[in-house]
């Protein structure tokens, strides 16, 4: 069985219990007719694939409690290290330091600043995560990562993307960067080999999350993704944006070497990572140029360098000045050559503006290595604009298409450029039979039917009873029906991807293997109630009397808990039941010397527990 699937329709859930369980939810309208927000509403069709329902319910009070620690933490440590509009951005966009917010909320907010937001699962291929940006939408990987990956998480989780990178896109010149990097990303060139290893990544990713994983199953995935990192070949557009996007979106730095503030989701959402990396002497800090394309990145290892740049529009520069070195910005032949590589289904554009999408199997080109005849495999599509042309689809090019590009032979002016008298002047009229000789030596004769013009140029021609040759070679002969021929001097953009996704039904790889929630079974349901109460407690909704036997309970019946104990400390502290403050400082104490791994946890604990109200 694959293991790639189309969603064809969202599946949405919610929960059964407070374990997490859940069950499929049939009546419920799709997430985008309902939601109060345009961006997320106006996302085509082949990107709602992706979307699934946040299922916020399902979310436990370990979850909430893990959360609370982690962006209470991030605060304290980021008003110092962080980039100013960071805790402007936390405001902005509807994140709660108490709870895990709901994404329906986050879009009301972000619509007032012209984003959205999507809850999507895990690691989403980079093409369509790059389009999200485009849309100004911002996808969000929702689930919550464990107690014992507090501090960092080889999944994307709602940690990450919510308060990693959602904040600063309230720098308007950041949130255009992330547009535009989202435009450039969705048109970029991307191999095979990138898929796979964009699916090892997920996959290892998913078990390291999951708490009953088979520490060699982990291994097994940790080498071949390891393998397919050292034998990707010659990087792709797609590989080498990749890692312009890790070094700036995900883990960047503004300023200078020497004098630098975090803005990267990696960085303000891993507060381990980000402490370390100040550490100058283990994480090298380097100027932010097109040259950290070089740098691959391993998403499972803390990194050894992290580029900084000026400004925002510093990143702006660097990707304008990578982009004009794509297909899409250069066409011709070095587009052309990518897109034959990558063996994906491509568009090339022609200066016509006629846009031909299929897989681009092979190109012609004469001595000046400019292309003059394009050969598309089935199914193939025409558009203009990024909308299919009328009788134009997959179903009626489905045995592919080809076509000349260039200038007709003894003319000055390009025939897309022609008027209807210029074209009769040269023998070319609906119905009547042409010859068309192109500067090429490529000949068409046959009976012209028809011509489509748009924008007062003529971007295609319709033959029947048509012969299309390249000196002795025939290309296309009577008996294989009707000739569409694209017009068109050159070829000006070639981009990864159909032109109108949609109408093409482009179907995108969404991975079969799905993230897996922590599942509480047993007596491990009574510590979720215990984590509830506790919250329970400190909101108001059970007298603080309560805490003593809390606090017995969970000493007796979950001694190796460490976070439970900090917050039963801080609500002791908090209503000065200084009896209750000791002994739950003794416990901890105590816990520390049992569990030197959560020593520096329990810690910082302590010290969010002893914040002052202004502080928090």
């Amino acid at each position: 069985m694959s293991i790639w699937q189309r969603h064809d329709q969202v599946t949405h859930f919610r929960a059964a219990d407070a374990a997490g369980s859940s069950t499929t939810v049939t009546d419920q309208p799709p997430f985008w007719e309902t939601v109060e927000n345009e961006n997320v509403r106006n996302l085509p069709d082949h990107l709602k694939q992706f979307v699934v329902d946040q299922n916020w319910e399902a979310y436990t009070p370990i979850d909430h409690a893990v959360w609370r620690y982690i962006m209470r933490r991030a605060v304290a440590f980021h008003k110092k290290h962080a980039h100013k509009f960071y805790f402007k951005g936390l405001l902005g966009t509807g994140i709660d330091l108490d709870k895990i917010p709901r994404i329906g909320e986050m879009n009301r907010i972000l619509a007032r600043i012209g984003w959205g937001a999507v809850a999507v699962d895990g690691f989403i291929p980079p093409a369509a995560f790059m389009e999200f940006q485009a849309h100004r939408v911002l996808p969000i990987a929702c689930e919550m990562r464990q107690l014992g990956h507090v501090e960092y998480t080889p999944a994307p989780d709602i940690v990450h993307e919510a308060a990693g990178h959602a904040p600063i896109i309230v720098d308007e010149e950041y949130a255009d960067y992330l547009r535009r990097f989202g435009e450039v990303g969705a048109k970029a060139m991307s191999s095979r080999k990138d898929f796979e290893l964009y699916e090892a990544i997920r996959h290892l990713s998913i078990l390291k999350e999951q708490p009953d994983a088979d520490p060699q199953e982990i291994e097994r995935a940790e080498k071949d993704v390891e393998y397919r990192q050292a034998n990707l070949g010659k990087p792709s557009e797609m590989a080498l944006l990749s890692r312009l996007h890790w070094w700036t979106v995900e883990y960047g730095l503004i300023g200078s070497v020497d004098n630098y503030k975090i803005y990267g989701a990696g960085l303000l959402s891993s507060i381990g990572e980000a402490k370390n990396c100040l550490d100058d002497n283990a994480v090298k800090k380097i100027a932010y140029t097109l040259d950290a394309a070089d740098y691959a990145f391993d998403i499972t290892n803390e990194q050894p360098q992290l580029f900084v740049c000026r400004g925002f529009e510093h990143l702006g520069s660097v990707l304008e000045d990578f982009a004009s070195r794509m297909a899409f910005m250069t066409g011709g032949k070095a587009g052309l050559d990518k897109a034959i590589e990558s063996a994906n289904v491509a568009t090339a554009e022609y200066s016509s503006g006629l846009q031909a999408t299929g897989v681009i199997e092979k190109a012609r080109y004469d001595d000046d290595n400019q292309p003059y005849y394009l050969h598309l495999a089935g199914p193939a599509a025409l558009a203009f604009d990024y909308q299919q042309l009328v009788g134009h689809g997959k179903d009626y090019h489905a045995d592919g298409f080809s076509s000349p590009v260039g200038r007709l032979a003894n003319t000055d002016k390009p025939l897309e450029d022609m008027t209807d008298q210029e074209l009769k002047k040269l023998g070319i009229e609906i119905g009547h039979a042409a010859r068309l000789s192109f500067e090429s030596g490529v000949k068409v004769e046959g009976n012209l039917t028809g011509i489509e013009r748009r924008h007062q140029k003529v971007i295609l021609m319709t033959f029947t009873d048509c012969t299309v040759t390249d000196g002795n070679e025939t290309l296309f002969e009577p008996s294989w029906g009707t000739y569409d021929m694209a017009v068109g001097k050159s070829i000006v953009s070639v981009f990864h991807g159909a032109a109108d996704k949609d109408a093409y039904q482009q179907v995108a790889l969404v991975p079969k293997e799905r993230s897996v929630r922590m599942q509480y079974e047993g007596r491990l349901k009574r510590l979720l109630e215990l984590y509830q109460f506790s919250r329970d407690i400190r909101d108001g909704n059970q007298p603080v009397a309560e805490l003593q036997t809390l606090f017995a309970e969970v000493t007796t019946d979950f001694p190796e808990d460490w976070l439970l104990p900090t917050e039963i400390y801080e609500t002791a502290l908090n209503h000065g039941q200084a009896e209750l403050v000791d002994k739950t400082r003794g416990h901890i104490e105590d816990l520390k010397t049992r569990r030197p791994d959560v020593a520096h946890l329990l810690d910082i604990g302590l010290e969010l527990a002893h914040l002052k109200e202004h502080e928090k």
